[in-house]
């Protein structure tokens, strides 16, 4: 009660509080101090206010009233002092001149130049502090105001009195005070110790060395020094963030270091605290915080987020950053962040105390280890959570905040990125050196890895807004095309993705994306909607606890080909997981630079054989292309990539947002219910040349197609219904087409043996078809075909599209020009169209409404054949009948393209046309010479019944086209040319070039044409069927008077001609002339044939 006695009180002093009595002794120690001039409220406001200086300057020793000494305390004031009172009063309002503390922080915090006060003042000020901070009786008060922190903080019990410690002591550990007295009492204090470091308990013990070599300030014990006002620590603070950037120096010492770093934590959450801070950007704090509360680290906040504006002065910018640098190597320098996250930095296990090697907990550290604890669906504080985002942005604003950056890229940020460190700028185009835009090449690895590590720290894919310069670059994209997600949801970055390319994107979002899901690409864990549905997976079938990292996408991959597998197979994907990796293969196969897999492996062909490929995208078809030129891992991963093309199409967004329309009309279903069957790839090939399809879907999936040709495969379809066929009848073959003709020939020669048990399977045969109708439509699809006719094509159709069949048109049209190879592919081709119909993709494609409107019921083989019957119809589409007439007289230019002639005469030919035959070559076509033997044949009863029939038809047919008959086309050519122009003109013909050459019989001179046409008159003579100008002439008489005559063998003909002799008989005026002409025709025919020599076989 000594204490209490001493107090100028002029009233009992009671009290029932603790707290409050304690808070009253302080009060009483600093009424002794200042001669009683401070009033209560003061105390309530800021606790213990002062302490007289003890004076050790000549100047001011002899004071007896404010020298502790003399025992004398008359109301000392600094502005009273001669030493300062002409400072306080020309800086200071006279509202202050009472209060000691106000006018200390009027001098110490007004003024940015120490040269504003002078010398004895200036040096008055520093004794004063001192002896605050030493004076035993603050102790003494500070332990009655905070007895209960004491009580709490162990550490600070045993320190010695009158050293500063209990003070310092308490300072250190103010964060974790609560008490509001001692909280304030404290903050008081606070704020004279850090106005000089010489104040700050045992810094000067600790740096005093690094300071002297460092040049940071003179350590002097003399009191006349000049205080430098926070320049010392400063200058520790940029060397000790030097070091951390460099490291080729000579470092500080631990525990200079430690001291550094603890200064800058206890300064953390008053800026006035960081006086060279402070005086930094006081104008700036006034500029963008003026509003703002000093406390809780808030000014800091406030300036940290105005850091880059145009206004920020590029002295306080400089020094922000430093502060933020420390906040780097140890978080706790930053108030909010650590008072935010104590607990929950606790519960996970992120802090010093539970990581032994770690000196203190760096931001990196802490963001990471909170960062893994949110994706793996533990729960952190929202205001955790907000002070991280806040820093995580900061870590991507400012590329020299990350030491590992300054060190590892200094190279590469002076000569590709200089001078853009704004905004995020220096470190976007750090990222885009390294995916390899502008040819500018790559990062040295270091700087990768780098790079890497800060896009992990700053979680980019939990929220786009920590990148500002994505956030700024896509604003207007996410406004429009991603307005109903949530702003700073993760799947903002997902719906980016899925509007690449599209009109909704602009180029500088699209490049700022990119850039960015490179890295994201590389580390798994950065997209935290794919972590959290696929941890489990990952773990359960890639092992990724025990997967090495290192090698970029490693998890990835692994999912991907776990994702397409069926339940035959086994170790499938849960359906949570396996949605994300369809999302995120999908947005990646945009670019093949987000798959680090298939880029570090291809990157050599990719230069070798994609060098001039300009548009992005397009690598992967270009690698596709060249398949077999590729070195082995870069073609096993494109060969694994394209089976999951194969299987779910939809990876291809571009190639699916070019085919929307056909999708929309033609393939929903499809796409809707049997995603990743193969189907819908099926359903685009069925309907490529609908009116829907635009160039680019058509160039899309004819692409596919040829690279299906490269590996069966690849074919999702066939491979699943064809695996095992294959493996079984046609091991070691891989090319599609060579497995279709290895399958195909086996199903043929079964169909034709009659096996009980064909060999290849029925689900098989079903798909094999498909696929041979799918080849028909590109000369591409047959490799073979192609590389014997290459040189052709170039020769003769290298201004035709290889699409719908065009070019094998134009081969089969220049067939009597090809080389001598080609030819014969081509006669095969043929030979197989001809015998199967459905495989002529043109007679297909231009006769496929035809087909359905009169062969709907017809089977496939009897389709050339239903549309002959029908060619004549006043329904037949032009189109199409002019189609099926090439067809005919490809037909009837050699039996084997005549299935049915061929057929029907196949035991004639070899009884009356074997010596023909024996001297033609197999692979030669006999332009038209075994049907001009069987025709000498007819009607003569010599042919089989079915022979004849066909023969009938045959005859008819060229009766009516010229065309059809390639021998009157070969050695009557002049004469049509000469004498029968307009006819062979006509745009249809109906029989009148045939006509036309008989009634130019005696024009004609040439022994071969006369021969030919002479053999038509025969034919016709033998059966008016066969004659269709005669026959149309004279239908209504046979009908007539010959009705009950059965057609052949000339008895039609032969009752025509007893009409024509009946004088009671009156034929039709045409039929009547007709014959009459008929028959002078065949008198000149048989005086011709009568003379040495005849030119025919009359």
């Amino acid at each position: 009660m000594a204490l209490v006695k001493r107090c100028p009180c002029t009233q009992p002093c009671r009290f029932t509080h603790i707290s409050l009595l304690s808070l009253f002794v302080a009060f009483c120690l600093l009424v002794q101090a200042t001669g009683g001039k401070v009033e209560p409220k003061q105390l309530t406001l800021h606790g213990v206010r002062e302490k007289p200086p003890q004076v050790v300057n000549a100047n001011v020793a002899a004071r007896p009233e404010i020298t502790r000494a003399s025992g004398r305390t008359n109301g000392w004031r600094i502005s009273d002092d001669v030493a300062c009172s002409a400072d306080v009063h020309r800086l200071c309002p006279s509202t202050s001149w009472q209060n000691n503390f106000v006018v200390l922080e009027c001098l110490q915090d007004e003024r940015e130049a120490n040269d504003d006060i002078s010398s004895d003042c200036h040096h008055l000020l520093w004794n004063y502090k001192h002896n605050l901070t030493m004076d035993e009786r603050f102790e003494v008060a500070a332990a009655e105001v905070c007895k209960t922190a004491l009580r709490e903080l162990k550490e600070c019990h045993n320190h010695e009195r009158g050293k500063g410690y209990i003070i310092s002591c308490l300072v250190d550990n103010r964060v974790n005070i609560s008490d509001y007295e001692c909280h304030q009492f404290i903050t008081r204090m606070a704020s004279i110790i850090f106005s000089d470091y010489r104040l700050i308990c045992g810094f000067v013990d600790n740096c005093k060395a690094d300071i002297n070599r460092l040049r940071c300030g003179r350590i002097s014990n003399d009191p006349k020094v000049v205080h430098s006002q926070g320049e010392v620590v400063a200058c520790l603070e940029h060397a000790l963030t030097d070091q951390e950037e460099h490291r080729d120096g000579e470092q500080l010492q631990d525990v200079c270091r430690k001291a550094i770093l603890r200064v800058a934590e206890l300064s953390s959450d008053d800026f006035h605290l960081d006086r060279h801070l402070y005086f930094a950007c006081r104008d700036d704090r006034e500029r963008f915080c003026e509003k703002v509360t000093a406390g809780d680290g808030r000014v800091y906040k406030c300036l940290f987020n105005h850091k880059f504006e145009d206004d920020m002065s590029e002295k306080c910018k400089n020094v922000l950053t430093i502060r933020q640098k420390l906040i780097a190597q140890d978080y706790k320098t930053s108030y909010l962040l650590a008072k935010a996250c104590r607990l929950d930095l606790k519960y996970n296990h992120c802090t010093a105390e539970v990581v032994p090697h770690l000196r203190e907990v760096r931001l990196s550290h802490l963001l990471i280890c909170l960062e893994n604890a949110m994706h793996n669906g533990k729960s952190i504080s929202s205001d955790c959570q907000g002070e991280m985002l806040d820093f995580r942005h900061i870590l991507m604003e400012d590329y020299s905040l990350s030491p590992e950056i300054v060190l590892n890229c200094h190279s590469e940020i002076s000569s590709m990125c200089f001078g853009l460190n704004k905004k995020g700028r220096t470190l976007h185009c750090l990222m885009r050196v390294e995916r390899g835009e502008g040819g500018k090449g790559n990062l040295g690895n270091e700087c990768r890895r780098a790079l890497l590590t800060l896009v992990q720290e700053a979680d980019l894919g939990s929220d786009y807004r920590v990148d500002r310069a994505l956030n700024e670059a896509c604003e207007s994209v996410i406004q429009t095309a991603c307005h109903g997600i949530r702003s700073g949801d993760p799947m903002v970055l997902s719906c980016l993705m899925e509007h690449l390319y599209t009109d909704h994107m602009v180029d500088e979002c699209e490049h700022a994306l990119l850039e960015l899901q490179y890295f994201i690409s590389r580390d798994w864990k950065l997209d935290p909607m794919l972590y959290k549905r696929c941890n489990g997976d990952a773990n359960r079938l890639c092992h990724s606890q025990m997967m090495n990292e290192s090698t970029p996408g490693a998890i990835i991959s692994c999912l991907y080909r776990h994702a397409y597998r069926t339940e035959a197979q086994g170790s499938r994907l849960s359906r949570n997981c396996k949605h994300e990796v369809w999302r995120i293969l999908h947005q990646r196969a945009l670019d093949m630079r987000l798959n680090p897999e298939l880029q570090e492996q291809c990157l050599k062909d990719l230069g070798k054989w994609c060098s001039d490929k300009p548009e992005f995208g397009t690598e992967l078809e270009c690698l596709q292309e060249h398949m077999d030129e590729l070195w082995d891992p870069c073609k096993q991963l494109v060969s694994n990539f394209t089976m999951l093309e194969g299987q779910d199409i939809e990876i291809e967004v571009l190639l699916m947002r070019a085919c929307d329309a056909v999708v929309q009309t033609y393939c929903h279903d499809v796409s809707d219910t049997q995603s990743g069957t193969g189907e819908l790839m099926q359903c685009l090939i069925k309907n490529k040349h609908q009116h829907e399809m635009n160039e680019k879907c058509a160039v899309g999936v004819m692409h596919f197609q040829l690279i299906q040709m490269k590996d069966f495969r690849f074919s999702f379809k066939f491979k699943t219904a064809c695996k095992e066929d294959v493996l079984k009848l046609c091991p070691n073959i891989r090319k599609k087409a060579d497995v279709v003709i290895c399958l195909s020939t086996m199903v043929r020669n079964d169909t034709l043996q009659e096996v009980k048990e064909p060999r290849v399977s029925l689900k098989c045969q079903r798909q094999l078809r498909v696929d041979e109708l799918e080849m028909t439509e590109d000369i591409r699809f047959d490799p073979d075909l192609l590389s014997y006719c290459d040189a052709d094509v170039r020769r003769f159709c290298k201004d035709v599209s290889f699409g719908g069949a065009q070019v094998l048109e134009c081969l089969k049209e220049k067939k009597k020009s090809l080389s001598l190879k080609c030819h014969e592919k081509i006669f095969r081709r043929e030979e197989i169209e001809m015998a199967d119909p459905e495989m002529d993709f043109n007679l297909i494609r231009v006769c496929k409404q035809m087909i359905k409107r009169f062969c709907a019921t017809s089977d496939t083989k009897s389709l050339m054949q239903c549309l002959k019957q029908n060619k004549n119809s006043e329904m037949m589409d032009p189109k199409c009948k002019q189609m099926i007439t090439k067809r005919q007289i490809t037909q009837y230019s050699d039996y084997r393209l005549n299935p049915a002639l061929k057929r029907a005469c196949r035991a004639d030919i070899p009884k009356f046309c074997k010596s023909l035959l024996d001297h033609e070559k197999n692979d030669h076509e006999l332009e038209g010479k075994v049907i001009s033997c069987l025709k000498m044949k007819y009607g003569k009863q010599r042919l089989s019944s079915e022979c004849e029939d066909q023969m009938g038809i045959a005859i008819k047919d060229a009766a009516i086209d010229y065309r059809l008959d390639p021998q009157l086309q070969q050695f009557c050519s002049k004469e049509i040319l000469h004498l029968c122009q307009e006819e062979a003109a006509a745009q249809e013909q109906t029989g009148q070039v045939e006509e036309c050459l008989k009634m130019n019989l005696p024009k004609i001179t040439s022994k071969d044409c006369k021969t030919e046409v002479i053999n038509i008159l025969r034919e016709s003579k033998a059966d008016v069927f066969v004659d269709p100008v005669l026959h149309t002439a004279c239908a209504l008489d046979l009908k007539h008077y010959c009705a009950g005559i059965p057609p052949g063998e000339g008895r039609q003909m032969s009752c025509l001609l007893d009409l024509l002799e009946d004088k009671t008989v009156r034929l039709q005026p045409p039929c009547k002339n007709m014959l009459t002409e008929r028959k002078e025709m065949w008198e000149y025919a048989y005086k011709v044939c009568s003379v040495p020599h005849p030119p025919c076989l009359y």
